[in-house]
């Protein structure tokens, strides 16, 4: 029987469901064109398909370093480090 000190975390914990979503979240969003699929509304001009997907970039840039940044924290407190 193995010893409770050699017991690792578990594997899927609330924060790495967190990053999942924040990298899952603009595939799903790019994927259901329907949704964005229309001209209307208009930003400066620029109809409501293209400034979306444009928007979306921004948007996946900044998940992603959530992301990231979640993740090192993540392994930081898996090796026993400081959380912050």
């Amino acid at each position: 029987m193995p010893e409770e000190n050699d017991a690792k975390p578990p594997t899927v914990t609330p924060m790495r469901v967190v990053i999942a979503l924040c990298l899952i979240a603009p595939f799903v969003a790019m994927l259901w064109v329907s949704s964005y699929a229309k001209i209307e509304p208009t930003f400066i001009g620029i109809p409501f398909f293209y400034w979306y997907q444009m928007l979306w970039v921004l948007v996946s840039a900044l998940l992603t370093m959530i992301a990231y940044k979640l993740w090192q924290r993540d392994q930081r407190a898996r090796k026993g480090g400081a959380s912050a």
